[in-house]
């Protein structure tokens, strides 16, 4: 059966269905984690408790002082957006993080390279480009391009882990479509952002940009030892 067929394509995608947990163990029970995270903050608490849960684990420059590992750790258990409601404005963004990142390209990372490789993918988002975020937000505070409040602010979530995701799935793409993904990864976070505080646009933004740069790097990286490992072997016969 030619696989480019419309039955071809169905059945290649439900034997990836089927074999997704086997093959990427940790991106399923991590998305499910998110899930049963969500069902419990939106339907097991108070809005009050709730809104208390996400300012605790909001990774602003406050809690990063105060208490930066459960900060870290608790926001990368929730992810800001809805599944269900089409229409609202976070369901965009949710299907591009937690769908493409996580669901699609986590798992391919994963499955291409293992566990350790695609935590390391997710974790150079989540938290280098929150502490670098954070960085950048203590020099705007000095010169004035942000407001005091935004120490404060809400920041919780998947999202720069889900953007480093979604700039290292580059390496799964083939050349010509390379650069238009990169484009996209960079442009999305900017779409409709409008708030610009002197030279920086909004703070979630800065950090999803610097999240897809770490995200290139680590592709990058990972193409160059790929590469050196491939040419051992011929090099190894050569001297033989």
């Amino acid at each position: 059966m030619n696989a480019r067929t419309p039955l071809g394509l169905l059945t290649g995608l439900l034997r990836a269905v089927r074999t997704y947990p086997r093959r990427s163990p940790m991106t399923t029970g991590y998305v499910g984690l998110l899930l049963l995270g969500h069902a419990w903050v939106e339907y097991g608490l108070s809005p009050a408790e709730a809104d208390d849960l996400r300012g605790y684990i909001s990774t602003n420059l406050d809690n990063l002082t105060d208490h930066p590992v459960r900060a870290l750790a608790g926001s990368a258990l929730l992810y800001d957006g809805t599944l269900t409601d089409i229409a609202s404005t976070g369901f965009g963004g949710t299907l591009i993080t937690l769908g493409l990142g996580i669901v699609v390209g986590l798992a391919w990372a994963e499955r291409r390279y293992g566990t350790l490789r695609a935590a390391a993918v997710f974790l150079a988002g989540h938290v280098g480009a929150t502490l670098i975020t954070a960085a950048v937000i203590l020099l705007a505070l000095r010169q004035g391009w942000y407001p005091p409040s935004v120490r404060a602010a809400s920041d919780y979530g998947i999202s720069y882990g889900a953007q480093a995701a979604l700039a290292f799935v580059v390496l799964a793409l083939p050349r010509w479509a390379r650069l238009p993904w990169a484009a996209f990864v960079l442009a999305w976070p900017l779409a409709g952002d409008g708030d610009w505080s002197g030279p920086l646009p909004e703070f979630t933004t800065v950090g999803h940009l610097l999240a897809a740069a770490l995200g290139f790097v680590v592709a990058g990286v990972t193409a160059a030892t790929a590469g050196e490992r491939a040419g051992a072997p011929a090099a190894v016969r050569a001297k033989g």
